[in-house]
This record gives structure tokens, C-alpha cells and sequence, in this order.
């Protein structure tokens, strides 16, 4: 799957997305390794703390399904209702989630706009001197 076509996924997926409070729709799609394509919308909660980022979403989704292992994501969002003028990247608790399951120098984070401009990072250019699993043998 190109770039173009999983951006085109997380526009899709933006537009589930539950936000009556911050107004900020935010859409994901998770490629896995066998070509699968997990869309994930951010979901708020009046209390806050149990919202959840449509990055963790879609990886929740994947993972619930047997999936662990990850080629890209793709990321996108904007003031609800309106086009996505501006590159949204994931948040820390989100980039920690990737960190979890994904290879640093492989996996990418792909940022796309409604104008069709992306940007795409190593997990390892958003999460610099990370901790993982391999810091708790």
C-alpha cells in the first residue's frame, strides 16, 4: 500500500472520531505487516484522562486481532469539521504505544494535510533515546 492511499484511510477514519469537547478530530490508519490497514479515531471522555488517541485506537484494534507486527501509520488531523491544514503528530503516550511493537528504524508515522502535503519519520526521529522492552531483560 502507497503513502497516498493509507493517508486517504486516516482521513477516513477522522471522520468517526468523538469530540465534543476539544473539537480536534484526529483519524489514524495502522498498516501491518500482512497488508491490514486498522483505522482509529481519537474518542473523548468528559472525566479526560480515559479519552483515547486514534493512534492507540488503531493499534488496540490491530493487537486485539492477533497482529504484532507494523509497517507504518498514517496520521491526520484538524479542527473538527474542517479541513486538516496543519501536520498532527502523534502524542508521547501514543509514540510509547509504537515503541511497544514496532522496530524504531523501520517503522514510519506518516503526517498528512488536506492539501496532500506528508511528512514521514522514523519512530526513531519522533521517540530519541526511548525505552522498551528490551530495558526490562
Amino acid at each position: 500500500m502507497d503513502d497516498k492511499t493509507l493517508v486517504a484511510a486516516a482521513f477516513e477514519a477522522r471522520e468517526h472520531a468523538y469530540t465534543p469537547y476539544s473539537h480536534w478530530a484526529v483519524g489514524a490508519a495502522l498498516l501491518t505487516s500482512d497488508g491490514t490497514v486498522y483505522g482509529g479515531c481519537n474518542i473523548e471522555n468528559a472525566a479526560y484522562t480515559p479519552s483515547n488517541c486514534a493512534e492507540r485506537t488503531a493499534f488496540f484494534r490491530a493487537l486485539y486481532d492477533g497482529h504484532r507486527s507494523f509497517e507504518a501509520i498514517a496520521v491526520v488531523g484538524g479542527p473538527e469539521g474542517q479541513e486538516a491544514p496543519d501536520f498532527c503528530a502523534p502524542c508521547g503516550v501514543c509514540r510509547q504505544v509504537m515503541r511497544e511493537f514496532c522496530s524504531l528504524d523501520d517503522f514510519r508515522i506518516i503526517l498528512g494535510r488536506s492539501d496532500g502535503q506528508m511528512r514521514t519519520y522514523t519512530l526513531r526521529e519522533l521517540l530519541p533515546e526511548s525505552f522498551g522492552p528490551e530495558n526490562l531483560a
